[in-house]
């Protein structure tokens, strides 16, 4: 199934931007796991599909929460759908493997971005019950991109050298009237 024909409850909601402060500032935990945070994980799905992207945290949507929400292939072309609260990435190893990696909160721009090719993750879902995730290929990247944003951070924070360099160059050459 694509994801542009799966459906669910919820509401888009706009996507936070390079420069707002909510993305520049570590979430906190979920402590209250109610009818609203299965609010905002269904609003996160939506959202996520409708801005034609693999994952989506909570802070990119402007809340403060830990939780993100995911639909992403692996290196096998395997789907994995689902969400996390609260999560920790336990694990980020193997190769490091340096491939264009792009953000719903930085559109249009695409940039060479190196990241582990195993990655896990633990922490819980929306009803509280103990979540473990493990992805290769692109879905450890997308797991790595986005508990990198709970805590207060953007894919270009990895980038170093000429990477870096280009990649602030295109944000500034973004921001200019």
């Amino acid at each position: 199934m694509s994801k542009r024909t799966t459906t669910r409850n919820g509401t888009a909601r706009p996507i936070r931007l390079l420069g707002d402060p909510v993305l520049r500032t570590a979430c906190d935990p979920v402590r209250t796991f109610d009818a609203s945070l299965e609010k905002l994980v269904d609003d996160m799905f939506v959202t996520m599909y409708e801005a034609d992207g693999a994952g989506v945290a909570a802070n990119q949507v402007g809340s403060g929460l830990r939780l993100f929400v995911y639909d992403c292939e692996d290196d096998r072309g395997r789907r994995h759908v689902g969400h996390v609260v609260n999560p920790v990435l336990v694990a980020a190893d193997g190769e490091l493997l340096v491939e264009p990696e792009g953000c719903l909160s930085l559109p249009g721009l695409r940039f060479d971005t190196p990241r582990h090719a195993h990655a896990v993750v633990e922490g819980v879902d929306a009803k509280g019950r103990p979540v473990r995730v493990e992805g290769t290929g692109y879905f450890a990247r997308c797991l790595q991109h986005e508990c990198g944003h709970l805590d207060g951070e953007v894919y270009i924070d990895v980038l170093s050298g000429d990477a870096r360099r280009e990649a602030m160059r295109a944000i500034r050459n973004l921001q200019r009237p």
